[in-house]
């Protein structure tokens, strides 16, 4: 990644919150990369009402965030806000779990199972939502220099920050491989109850590792404590301090920072006493302003996070319906060992992790010979080059689709019968997904984060993170619509059918390479015209 000299610039306590960064994704990856076999073949749901309820759980594991860290971020500090959210996301797989084993000797009625099931999964979206953006920032409140992250100060600094997020990448990265291809064998050879409490008891251990690993950590909160009795009350300060950064762009803190407070209230308050009027009007006033300027930063953005949906939409294949491609493809190698369907999206995590440090060695010099740029290529070239690669991905995911039709027709397949095509024809498309991940996920890091003033950088990261929530509703959106429209013009089955050899998978990856493709035209035609801001 960054080098073994950037990985030595780390000390104890962030190598630790590394560590635990991958056993969390490990839990997480081993639960959500499945879901979609486990919905099909033990809840019993149809293709389509899997794959929705996938992407769905996705959209709102994605979207959470975004309420949860400003309240977290008002009222606790960052080490008990991962302590008390890991507490929810330990609940909702231990729920799970028990699910799990109960479901094969319990008799439990389809509604009750699918709302315990709900509950669960969104239980672990909750926990989440507070767990990883406070880990990672305790984790960066650990390096010797506590500016403000990501920093952008030329100094040796930026260079142990930029370090840390590299190697922040790399240890999610290697915990999600072992989630999606370990966790995916034992669910599919040793059950899913073993195979959803592996999870929860690595998720145990990273809280317990956690909690000891205390006296290691550096604590930023200012020597606040917050006692239950007043929780309610922080609770109260934690959403006026919300709703105050969301209308007026101001940065709320803790009482233990009265001082920064009352700094930033100087620059917009007169000393002198005023009549009650007359606040209220500079209050409204100020208000108005605020929403003035969130429209004036947010409006020009609008149009690429528009334009990235699409992108997000692919992104969310491989956990679906590339997954229910490989349950009906040949899987053995040699007698005995049987490749779990799911175990192919360790395939995008590992081009990730062998790839990316050619990006900075290999790539970016060589494209710097010929763009004569310093750079390499701009933010918005990174964006377009993965958004481009998505559409190939599709391109070539319909292509296979469409010959493993060929091979099923021709044959008479059942539904239940594995077809003679090796389950590695899916591998180019899964490759080409990590590749465009390398690219766009990255440059749209770098995007929303530099296009928003410093006062908003919580926004910019908002405004990440919630393309690709929405794009998992939008997911779901088109897959109802399009399940409507093919199942209402005569056809025998829909396009999601649930026996695969009739479903029409190669006309939805067409029709989501043609709509990618027209998102990237209008997104490198808008290049031509936009101008990136000055943030000061």
């Amino acid at each position: 990644m960054a080098g073994g000299q950037s990985g030595r610039n780390l000390n104890k306590p962030c190598i630790l919150l590394i560590v635990i960064a991958g056993m969390e994704r490990f839990s997480f990856k081993g639960v959500a990369s499945n879901l979609v076999t486990y919905l099909t073949d033990v809840a019993k749901m149809s293709n389509s009402a899997a794959a929705k309820m996938v992407n769905n759980w996705c959209g709102v594991t994605s979207m959470l965030p975004l309420l949860v860290a400003p309240l977290a971020d008002s009222y606790l500090d960052r080490y008990t806000t991962v302590l008390a959210s890991s507490s929810l996301y330990f609940a909702g797989l231990l729920a799970l779990t028990s699910l799990a084993l109960q479901w094969p000797w319990t008799s439990v009625d389809k509604s009750g199972f699918s709302s315990s099931l709900s509950w669960s999964l969104h239980l672990i979206s909750l926990g989440q939502a507070g767990y990883n953006p406070s880990l990672q920032a305790f984790a960066a409140d650990q390096l010797d220099d506590q500016d403000e992250l990501p920093c952008t100060k030329n100094d040796q600094s930026t260079k142990k920050k930029s370090a840390f997020f590299h190697w922040w990448y790399f240890g999610i990265c290697c915990g999600s491989l072992l989630g999606v291809s370990v966790m995916s064998y034992i669910q599919d050879t040793l059950g899913w109850g073993l195979g959803f409490a592996i999870p929860c008891i690595a998720m145990v251990v990273s809280i317990v590792v956690f909690r000891f690993g205390n006296r290691f950590y550096t604590h930023n909160n200012d020597g606040e404590v917050i006692h239950i009795r007043s929780l309610g009350v922080h609770i109260v300060k934690a959403i006026r301090a919300a709703t105050s950064r969301f209308t007026c762009g101001e940065i709320a803190g803790p009482e233990s920072n009265k001082s920064k407070a009352v700094e930033i209230e100087l620059e917009s308050k007169p000393l002198c006493q005023q009549d009650s009027d007359g606040m209220e009007g500079a209050e409204d006033k100020k208000s108005e302003n605020g929403i003035v300027e969130i429209r004036k930063v947010v409006l020009p953005l609008l149009p690429v996070w528009i334009m990235l949906l699409m992108f997000a939409v692919i992104f969310q294949q491989p956990a679906t319906f590339f997954t229910k491609q490989g349950m009906t493809m040949k899987r053995n190698i040699g007698s005995n060992f049987r490749i779990p369907p799911a175990a192919l999206q360790s395939s995008i995590t590992i081009s990730i992790i062998l790839l990316m440090p050619l990006y900075d060695t290999v790539f970016i010099p060589f494209i710097r010979v010929l763009t004569r740029n310093e750079k390499g290529i701009t933010v918005m070239q990174r964006m377009g080059i993965g958004m481009f690669l998505s559409v190939i991905a599709m391109i070539i995911a319909a292509v296979t689709e469409r010959k493993r039709l060929d091979i099923a027709r021709n044959i008479g397949a059942s539904i239940s019968e594995a077809l003679p095509m090796s389950i590695f024809w899916l591998l180019p498309q899964y490759i080409l997904l990590g590749i465009s991940d390398i690219f766009t996920v990255v440059g749209m890091q770098e995007f929303f984060y530099s296009e928003v003033p410093t006062n908003m950088r919580t926004l910019g990261i908002a405004l990440y993170t919630s393309v690709f929530g929405c794009g998992s509703f939008f997911s779901s959106f088109l897959i109802t619509v399009i399940e409507h429209l093919t199942s209402s013009v005569g056809e025998k089955q829909n396009w999601f059918a649930d026996d695969m050899s009739k479903a029409r998978l190669d006309n939805y990856y067409w029709f989501l390479a043609l709509s990618s493709a027209a998102s990237f035209l209008m997104f490198m035609v808008f290049c031509q015209f936009y101008r990136r801001r000055t943030v000061n």
